[in-house]
């Protein structure tokens, strides 16, 4: 029987999927939030085999859900389910821990599978989603890109910035203003909420750490 967390903040999406579940042989459904902390919270409390777990939602993301259940070293395992099929969204899932990545399109049989071999900790992606880059995708950040804008978006003057990672101002200001080329944006606030929502970085990599 595998035990599900179930966290979308359509109600009719939600409402859904719970009916589904309640009468597919195998399943049972533990839980149902409509935002990412009360699905963090009820991953901590209930422990489910399985968090099916929207990406845009209230609060925090379920992408963000995810990599707290990877850092925390939990068994949950986690299925991304939502309409969005962008390259960001895959590999932000991926490298956020996600076990599984599964479009709300997709046939009920196959979301089935999905369930049954993502709780069983092996990776399932929709058939329909390519990992492959394409034209229209914003074009890859550098790992120390990612270092510069995460810092400049946890609120860090370029003087701190360039401290933390031993380089200057002068390359700090260098990489944002690559950073914003590649992104399409205009400034620094542009530049966080347009990686916030291509998931080219998440919501906790911007809360402040102790240094």
């Amino acid at each position: 029987m595998v035990r599900i967390l179930l966290a979308d903040d359509h109600p009719l999406t939600r409402s859904g999927l719970a009916a589904w579940i309640a009468k597919e042989e195998g399943m049972q459904l533990v839980a149902e939030t409509e935002d990412g902390e009360s699905a963090w919270t009820a991953i901590l409390e209930l422990r489910p085999d399985l968090a099916m777990l929207d990406i845009e939602m209230p609060d925090c993301s379920g992408i963000d859900v995810a990599a707290r259940v990877l850092k925390r070293g939990l068994t949950t395992n986690v299925l991304i389910l939502t309409a969005y099929s962008a390259h960001q969204y895959v590999m932000a899932s991926v490298r956020a821990g996600a076990k599984g990545f599964i479009l709300k399109s997709a046939p009920l049989a196959q979301l089935r599978k999905a369930i049954f071999q993502t709780a069983a900790g092996d990776f399932y992606l929709d058939p329909s989603v390519s990992l492959a880059r394409t034209e229209g995708d914003v074009e890859q950040l550098s790992e120390r890109e990612l270092e510069v804008l995460v810092l400049a978006g946890q609120g860090l003057p370029g003087h701190e910035v360039a401290r933390l990672l031993s380089i200057t101002e002068r390359t700090v200001a260098a990489h944002l203003t690559s950073v914003y080329g590649k992104l399409g944006a205009k400034n620094k606030t542009e530049a966080i909420l347009l990686a916030l929502k291509r998931g080219v970085i998440l919501l906790d990599q911007l809360h402040l750490i102790d240094r």
